[in-house]
């Protein structure tokens, strides 16, 4: 009886420990930057939809450049990737500078739409890197342990977003019932300058990530990675791709890795919507989220232990089930335990995202290059659906609770939609399961 293969070789312990780094990097990005839609809303007094636009822009810079990254990586090098992607990274966030200066939405919405150029980049490449180093059969346990320290990131990101920016915007200041915000009963010139320095607290934490993010790639440019770059090796991308549409399980992982994308931002970005429709007010409700993310590394850890003894598809539709469960229970159950319901559906996504990955990839090959770059488009679906739990919020007013929809507020209907998305998911997992 052969024993199971170890999970990282000795002899790639160092790339496997600097390229799992990147997954912290941009869990950073991702969760400094999901409380800015409430942020953006309250201080350039925008709609929902309008403040959605942040995610549409975040999530749609890696639709854009995720083929480009795989072109280039297939054509240079995964070290090459990895130095692109965090100078597009840093240019990205120093671009909040004359964003700020110049107080233009427009302009902030292009800095996020260029710095995830540079997450894309990082992603397409780290994801099959990670998967890459050591054998196939520990192949999505590897990818969990990697992304198990996605999260880390993603909570130091959410710190840095309530301490220096939500705790210190002067438009969020409310009277002493809490729940009538201040700056809605200013003078035009009063809220200008109130807007102005707002604008400034959200610039600066982005500035020195982004300048952080350079002095990483200084670092990283310094220190020798092997490579699996083949001289001479052909760019044959029409080929692959005829490979790839005909492969079934590749073709239904991308369709669910969007749309559990797509539910994954809609429950991090609106649980403070759904907080403040209680009234928490946005800084409070930062501690829900910072509880979500809790949870999501302790599933994180865990499944990467039951993956070695449960098949990855069995437990990802049992997480699925679960977190439908956790998801009705946000929706039709009103005051905090529908918060707290809405907190423990992290903890059943904290499987997918590898999971999902890991099984679309499996078997592929040389190929994978190219599959992990639709992979990563896929988180797209990060863009496409807050915009439309968006624009259900803003069907009976700029408000959370302006009409009830089968029995409920509008801010709790808007979450059938992550709902539905876990649904799909479940089917994936069934299927693959085959």
């Amino acid at each position: 009886m052969s024993s199971k293969a170890e999970l990282v070789p000795k002899k790639l312990l160092l790339p496997f420990i600097l390229i799992t780094s990147l997954f912290a990097l941009w869990g950073f990005a991702n969760d400094i930057t999901n409380p800015m839609v409430a942020a953006f809303k309250r201080v350039l007094e925008l709609t929902n939809t309008q403040a959605s636009w942040v995610q549409l822009a975040f999530y749609g810079g890696y639709f854009t450049m995720a083929l480009p990254a795989a072109f280039f990586i297939k054509k240079y090098s995964y070290k090459t990737g990895v130095l692109l992607g965090l100078g597009l990274y840093g240019f990205g966030a120093c671009l909040f500078y004359p964003a700020a200066a110049l107080e233009s939405y427009g302009f902030f919405l292009a800095a996020l739409y260029i710095l995830t150029f540079g997450l894309a980049f990082l992603e397409t490449t780290a994801n099959p890197y990670i998967l890459s180093m050591g054998s196939e059969e520990t192949a999505t346990q590897r990818l969990n342990l990697a992304q198990a320290f996605n999260p880390m990131g993603a909570l130091a990101g959410l710190f840095v977003a309530k301490t220096f920016i939500l705790n210190d915007l002067q438009s969020s200041a409310t009277d002493e019932s809490g729940k009538v915000y201040l700056f809605d009963s200013l003078d035009e010139a009063t809220k200008a300058a109130v807007r102005s320095n707002d604008l400034l607290v959200i610039r600066d934490p982005y500035v020195m990530l982004g300048l952080v993010v350079l002095v990483i790639l200084v670092v990283i440019a310094l220190v020798k990675m092997p490579e699996s770059k083949v001289e001479g090796e052909k760019v044959d991308f029409v080929p692959t791709l005829k490979r790839l549409v005909k492969n079934r399980n590749f073709v239904e992982g991308t369709l669910a890795q969007l749309v559990y994308v797509g539910a994954q931002i809609m429950v991090w970005t609106y649980i403070y919507q759904y907080a403040e429709a209680l009234g928490i007010q946005t800084y409070e409700a930062v501690n829900y989220a910072f509880a979500s993310l809790g949870v999501f590394l302790v599933g994180r850890w865990i499944c990467t232990f039951l993956l070695r003894i449960i098949p990855a598809a069995s437990l990802l539709a049992w997480f699925s089930v679960l977190a439908m469960a956790f998801m009705l229970g946000a929706i039709f159950i009103t005051g905090m335990v529908g918060l707290y319901s809405l907190v423990g559906v992290s903890f059943a996504m904290s499987l997918m995202f590898p999971t999902i990955y890991g099984i679309a990839l499996e078997g592929l090959g040389e190929d994978s290059k190219f599959a992990a770059a639709f992979l990563v488009m896929a988180i797209v679906g990060g863009a496409i659906m807050p915009t439309l739990q968006g624009m259900i919020l803003d069907l009976g007013g700029t408000g959370y609770t302006d009409l009830l929809i089968l029995g409920v507020s509008e801010v709790n209907f808007s979450f059938t939609l992550p709902l539905a998305c876990f649904l799909l998911v479940f089917i994936f997992a069934l299927r693959a399961r085959k």
